[in-house]
């Protein structure tokens, strides 16, 4: 499973950075890098850009795991440069972000979008698979999640637009609720299609999300 980032659009960054003239840069060792958007090469490309907006770059880590406890082992590595910048800027996802925040009373400046958390299918294509809503019905949906392989997260389906087992949000892609209907049918299953989902409780998992183990 990893965390799938993008980089925000520059002009966003730049006005982000806009009451700062000098810039400490953070990546990740680990998905970010993976995705391209926070690695050695992207970190590299993002001081040359703030340079050229003639923004003072005091430095510049790739933490192996930004959303770890690497992250107060690098900075404090790094203190100087970071205690000479006006900010940190981020290339991490959020947890990444908020791990370094946590470490510094700098302000912290994202980079990055996270967008969600997925699984690579083939070479640099990632899928979400899991809403983390804590309300699991994969045991009854044939371990399809409705909530991210819909389109419109339906939890009961299908919906009146689907078209020959394709989505009416998108043709090309296969209806969630058709490929559910497919393998209960092939598990023997089939009765679990009339079952009622009722609306997600957003009680059941309060932000923010705790988890304690025993």
């Amino acid at each position: 499973m990893k965390t799938i980032t993008k980089q925000k659009p520059f002009e966003e960054i730049r006005q982000k950075l806009q009451r700062y003239n000098r810039v400490y840069i953070i990546g990740c060792g680990t998905c970010a890098t993976m995705t391209q958007t926070g690695g050695r090469d992207q970190v590299l490309a993002m001081q040359e850009s703030l340079e050229k907006l003639e923004k003072t770059v005091t430095g510049w880590a790739v933490i192996p795991t930004a959303c770890d406890e690497m992250t107060a082992v690098t900075m404090k590595e790094n203190e100087r440069s970071i205690r000479n910048a006006g900010c940190i800027l981020v290339m991490a996802c959020a947890m990444g972000v908020h791990r370094v925040s946590l470490y510094t009373n700098k302000p912290v400046v994202p980079a990055l979008d996270t967008l969600f958390i997925g699984v690579e299918e083939k070479p640099g294509f990632f899928r979400e698979v899991c809403a983390q809503c804590g309300q699991c019905v994969l045991g009854e949906t044939a371990g399809i999640c409705p909530l991210t392989a819909c389109n419109k997260g339906l939890l009961n389906g299908p919906c009146g637009g689907t078209n020959e087992g394709k989505c009416e949000v998108d043709k090309e892609k296969d209806c969630a609720w058709a490929l559910i209907y497919q393998r209960l049918k092939i598990q023997g299953r089939l009765d679990l299609m009339r079952k009622y989902h009722p609306p997600k409780n957003y009680q059941v998992a309060l932000r923010p999300k705790t988890f304690k183990l025993g």
